[in-house]
């Protein structure tokens, strides 16, 4: 197995699992400290579209090749996404109390994300050359994946291990704290 293979590997089978395990986890201290009746509504939202906007690029790298579009796709998600995260603790810090639990989730869930750029750029090298260099010509489009990375099984495990323990706890998460806005004394 050459080195890139090794570092694709890392990436499907290390780093999207963990992600997702930390998101969990996240959740479940959400869960705990009941959120719909501290931070409410807002605080959820923003765990939504963070997750959105890592999730995004993530699916750009797995049905894309990286080319320089993805890259700045990429770079831009990031970007927000450590925005809205610092705007998430900065929120809830002073409306509820945040574990150490999910402190260290936290810390998963915001280094995560550039490891995973770092290592893709560091897999597309000549790539993110081109970025820096401004040398974009030809690759301003997306061009589909003549292979998908882990195999043909890979993307739908991935896609419905993400939603059993994400996209479902948030969404509930999300209709909690509607619903306790919308009723507060219930």
């Amino acid at each position: 197995m050459d080195t890139s293979q090794l570092l694709i590997n890392v990436l499907l089978f290390l780093f999207l699992p963990l992600w997702g395990v930390a998101g969990f986890v996240d959740w479940c201290c959400h869960r705990a400290t009941k959120i719909e009746v501290t931070s409410g509504l807002k605080e959820s939202l923003m765990h939504s579209v963070m997750g959105i906007q890592v999730g995004i690029p993530i699916l750009f790298c797995l049905l894309y090749r990286v080319n320089v579009l993805v890259l700045i796709i990429c770079i831009f998600a990031w970007l927000l996404h450590e925005c809205i995260a610092h705007w998430d603790v900065a929120y809830a810090s002073g409306k509820r109390h945040i574990s150490i639990w999910e402190m260290h989730a936290h810390s998963y869930l915001a280094t995560l994300p550039l490891y995973m750029l770092a290592l893709i750029m560091v897999i597309n090298w000549p790539v993110a050359i081109d970025l820096i260099q401004l040398n974009w010509q030809g690759q301003m489009q997306l061009i589909p994946m003549e292979y998908q990375h882990g195999g043909t099984w890979f993307l739908t495990t991935y896609l419905s291990f993400m939603a059993i323990i994400c996209v479902f706890p948030y969404l509930e998460e999300n209709i909690r704290c509607l619903r306790k806005q919308m009723h507060p004394n219930r």
